[in-house]
């Protein structure tokens, strides 16, 4: 029974993973046409670094089409005009990683007050 079990997990990751990735390239090549052809037409709107575009092809390599989809549909909710903006980086991502080695910045990703004087 339980070899029956793992063979089935196996054929479901088996299944699962290439639909999955192919959602995720489909995804992503969404977001690129975006980045290529509709965002230079509307300058620079976003009000977080790594931009909403960035973010969402990040969040959707690092966790894949579902927990990354909505990362990025929660990321892109947030950014309006009255959003105050700043550092978001996708959490697990490289973003995060460079952030947390940034010394300039605290631990919630903001300039640390030591590293606004010396400026």
């Amino acid at each position: 029974m339980h070899r029956l079990a793992g063979g089935l997990a196996a054929l479901s990751r088996g299944l699962i993973d290439p639909a999955s990735r192919l959602l995720g390239g489909l995804m992503i090549g969404l977001v690129r046409i975006y980045q290529w052809g509709i965002s230079p037409l509307l300058g620079p709107r976003c009000r977080y670094w790594p931009t909403c575009s960035h973010y969402t092809v990040e969040a959707l390599r690092v966790h894949g089409p579902l927990a990354g989809g909505w990362l990025a549909l929660r990321r892109i909710l947030r950014c309006h005009p009255g959003a105050e903006g700043g550092i978001d980086p996708v959490p697990g991502g490289p973003s995060e990683r460079l952030c947390r080695e940034d010394p300039e910045l605290d631990e919630h990703f903001r300039p640390r007050d030591d590293a606004c004087r010396h400026h």
